[in-house]
């Protein structure tokens, strides 16, 4: 996934000559992928200062390897007032894969995301799906920082943390929500797998009053 920059990307079955628009993901406009089916070997060229989100999980190899075009992906606002974020879903469950989920998120400064507090560590569908997940963050501007806590109901994972450009912060079980700062917008890149490629979250009860409808307006 290209966060920034254009590329010329080949595999024995694709070549993709000149992918890529925006030079920062801050310009906030849809990014360009490729989804790489896992018998293949990919080659990336750049054609420009790159920088290039290269997200993996398991896989079968049941799709064929394709372009990601910005008008494939679908963008939408979620929640409202200080806790609005703006969302491109890279490669949700509606579109083929056999487990990555990613979306990119922006959140303005002094606003929360990933919030009201939500986690997805449980297969219990049709309540709740397990799936791991990463963050890649980028702060605008670069000297800036975001909090983010990870965290159970008992409290064996607790960690809050702050995080600065270009760090990555791993969820492998719990709730995850973000905090921006004043003066800094966040961007950041959702990887998420799990057994089940389905998103189903579940809200931490003493904050589900925050937003109870959750949301979302198609942009």
């Amino acid at each position: 996934m290209l966060v920034a920059g254009r590329a010329f990307i080949s595999t024995p079955s694709a070549q993709f000559t000149d992918i890529g628009e925006r030079m920062s993901p801050f310009e906030r406009i849809k990014p360009w992928a490729v989804y790489v089916t896992p018998q293949e070997a990919v080659q990336v060229k750049a054609l420009t200062k790159l920088e290039l989100a290269v997200c993996t999980a398991p896989g079968k190899g049941t799709y064929p390897t394709r372009l990601i075009a910005p008008q494939d992906i679908d963008g939408e606002a979620r929640g409202n007032g200080h806790n609005q974020r703006y969302v491109h879903n890279i490669l949700p469950e509606d579109k083929p894969a056999d487990s990555l989920l990613v979306v990119e998120v922006w959140t303005n400064e002094g606003c929360t995301s990933s919030y009201p507090s939500h986690k997805h560590d449980t297969n219990n569908p049709p309540q709740e799906s397990y799936l791991e997940e990463t963050y890649y963050h980028r702060l605008n501007p670069e000297q800036g920082f975001c909090m983010q806590r990870v965290y159970t109901d008992d409290r064996t994972l607790d960690e809050c943390m702050a995080v600065y450009n270009r760090d990555v912060v791993m969820v492998p079980k719990g709730y995850h929500p973000v905090a921006t700062m004043a003066g800094y917008d966040s961007y950041y890149l959702n990887v998420m797998a799990g057994p089940v490629r389905k998103w189903i979250f579940t809200w931490e009860k003493e904050h589900s009053w925050i937003n109870t409808e959750y949301s979302a307006i198609s942009l």
